[in-house]
């Protein structure tokens, strides 16, 4: 199971469908062949193990290790279920149920057909490894990271509003290939404002990406919540002028924009390679869902002190990365604002997750602390 889980990681972390890995077993025990999930559209991680062993009928009695359980529904591809059956695999071990209503239920599909099933296996390595995905799925809204810089001190700007740059080269490369790893990013109409930023996942040398992970359809359609008012911008553009097409990642986050001051004609964000969304709305709830409705479902909170106080506020956090320099600002440019907690017996819980140093700046990681029972995400640490 920890290979499929290392497979799995070949797939892209956006998009629609998890990240998906797939091991075959003979009966002796050797591989047969491995596969993985490359997104949307492609075949899945069961069926591409299948179309990678040497002979089709190398599959009759073999066993399939899966992190996920088979999916049984028909989508872009047919139901991975039937095709362990008809393939006449038997035995399927898996990580995780699918949380998915119309494709949960492989299971129960393999076991009628007489294919011994078990899942559960690694099961919480498993969860780790998917988690922006599950939870999605599981809530009905996208994963949801809330990321912010800051000095010391808890400081996002000085006194006078400057903040570029609190952190180093190190801090914001790692911030660029977080962003290449989500749906969308979003931010509030003051940033715009005040930043006119790009919110591209950039890097500082061209590289190519790792096979398997093609960008997604650029394509946006309108609004279903009637809650939340919302405009879509397209552009045809593959960079703006501050941002070499040759420096971006191949997967690029869409924009988003919340908040109900408009956006100026000339704002860098419609350059951005990827269709630009505008809630006109603080109804932070009614945006998630509407963003999972499209498709998405992670994303990468960077709007300032105002947005990520609000979404910490309303308890729609699953995941912190903050990012600390060694250097004091003072002032009252503090990188969080009011979150309603008045007294200290009402802190929010949080569970830290890891802490690394990326050239002399601290990248900490953290996730509220889980339910009692619940087994929390192991820490890890590489600082000395």
């Amino acid at each position: 199971m920890r290979r499929a889980i290392e497979l799995s990681a070949n797939g892209p972390a956006w998009g629609v469908n998890p990240q998906v890995g797939c091991v075959i077993l003979a009966p002796d025990g050797r591989v047969l062949a491995e596969g993985w999930h490359r997104g949307a559209g492609t075949p899945h991680a069961e069926v591409d193990a299948l179309s990678r062993l040497s002979s089709p009928t190398d599959a009759r009695g073999a066993t399939a290790v899966v992190t996920l359980e088979p999916c049984n529904h028909i989508g872009r591809t047919g139901p991975c279920s039937a095709a362990l059956i008809d393939a006449g695999v038997a035995a399927v071990y898996f990580g995780v149920s699918d949380p998915g209503p119309s494709s949960a239920g492989g299971a129960a599909t393999l076991e009628a057909a007489g294919v011994r099933v078990q899942g559960g296996v690694l099961a919480h390595e498993v969860e780790q490894s998917i988690r922006p995905w599950l939870t999605a799925l599981r809530t009905r809204r996208p994963h949801v990271t809330v990321k912010w810089a800051a000095s010391l001190d808890g400081r996002a700007a000085a006194a006078d509003g400057s903040s570029q740059w609190i952190t180093g080269p190190a801090a914001r490369a790692d911030v660029h290939a977080r962003r290449a790893r989500v749906d969308a990013i979003v931010v509030g109409t003051g940033t715009v404002l005040a930043d006119d930023p790009t919110l591209t996942a950039r890097r500082e040398t061209p590289l190519l990406d790792a096979p398997g992970s093609a960008a997604p359809s650029t394509s946006a359609g309108t609004s279903t919540s009637t809650s939340t008012s919302t405009s879509t911008s397209t552009s045809t553009s593959t960079s703006d002028s501050a941002t070499p097409a040759a420096t971006l990642h191949a997967h690029q986050p869409q924009p988003v924009v919340i908040g109900r001051r408009t956006i100026d004609a000339g704002a860098r964000l419609h350059a951005h390679p990827e269709p630009l969304l505008e809630y006109r709305t603080h109804d932070l709830t009614a945006v998630l869902g509407d963003l999972f409705e499209r498709g998405v479902r992670s994303v990468f909170v960077e709007g300032g002190p105002t947005l990520a106080s609000a979404f910490v506020a309303a308890g729609l956090v699953d995941e912190f990365v903050v990012y600390l320099a060694p250097v004091l600002l003072g002032g009252p440019m503090l990188a969080l604002g009011d979150l309603g907690i008045a007294s200290i017996t009402d802190a929010r819980q949080l569970t830290l997750v890891s802490a690394e140093l990326l050239g002399p700046d601290l990248r900490l990681v953290a996730r509220p602390a889980p339910a009692p029972g619940t087994t929390p995400a192991p820490f890890t640490s590489p600082i000395a």
